[in-house]
């Protein structure tokens, strides 16, 4: 990403609707595969990847089932996790993980593929740090035609279809337990807001859609994604702006 965007991140990652939507999310999936924290806290404590932490503030979250480490290929992500109070921090390329095989018993990877050049070299280095029976929860941008200045300035390379997470996952060895769009609900609003935008001048830099919104907007926003959540735990949704995998080793 861009400089600038890691900054926006720290401030906005606690409380703005799309990244809280998202880490709630992963934790409701983390309950339905693992068990809910204090469930899993009262057996063994998972290892955790958190690789792309960014500013970390999904480590965080993710403490709640074990140990966690907390990954990054920039080192001012790594500063703004630090910040967080977070110390199992490793500066650490996605394609060529610094881990021994069979470590990790999870690996959350959010919006993360998309910047790599070889998204597959991933994929395989998740499966071979991954313990037998390890899963990754993946999530992307959605839909080549949603491509904007937006993934401009988080220095993306793709966005994707859900066939070709399939098809990805499925050649590193994974077996697919969910794979489902979500933000179904805005996909209409967010395929609006890039088709105007792109009739506009580009800034210099380009900046990255989030827009400031009014406290009792984003609580409204928040609260639809909750809801949206707990389908998204049940159901696999056709359309939104972005695609979950939960991918099994096997």
């Amino acid at each position: 990403m861009n400089d600038p965007e890691y900054e926006r991140m720290y401030r906005l990652e606690d409380t703005y609707w799309w990244f809280v939507g998202r880490h709630r999310l992963v934790e409701a999936l983390l309950s339905s595969c693992y068990g809910l924290p204090s469930e899993q806290c009262a057996s063994e404590p998972l290892t955790i990847l958190d690789i792309g932490c960014g500013t970390g503030a999904m480590s965080i979250r993710l403490t709640r089932w074990g140990r966690v480490v907390s990954a990054d290929f920039s080192p001012l992500a790594l500063h703004y996790s630090r910040r967080r109070g977070l110390s199992h921090l490793v500066g650490a390329d996605a394609m060529n993980l610094p881990f021994a095989a069979d470590r990790f018993d999870a690996v959350v990877t959010m919006d993360v593929l998309e910047h790599l050049p070889d998204d597959c070299a991933a994929m395989r280095e998740f499966h071979r740090i991954l313990k037998p029976g390890g899963r990754v929860f993946a999530t992307v941008p959605a839909y080549p035609h949603l491509w904007s200045e937006h993934d401009v300035a988080l220095m993306h390379h793709r966005r994707y279809r859900r066939v070709e997470m399939r098809e990805r996952f499925e050649a590193a060895g994974f077996c697919l337990e969910k794979l489902s769009h979500t933000m179904t609900a805005l996909y209409p609003v967010v395929a609006l807001q890039r088709r105007l935008n792109a009739r506009k001048p580009p800034h210099e830099p380009p900046e990255a859609a989030m827009p400031t919104v009014p406290a009792p907007i984003n609580a409204a926003l928040t609260g639809l994604l909750r809801a949206e959540n707990a389908l998204a735990r049940r159901f696999n949704f056709p359309v939104g702006v972005t695609i979950l995998c939960v991918a099994r080793k096997i």
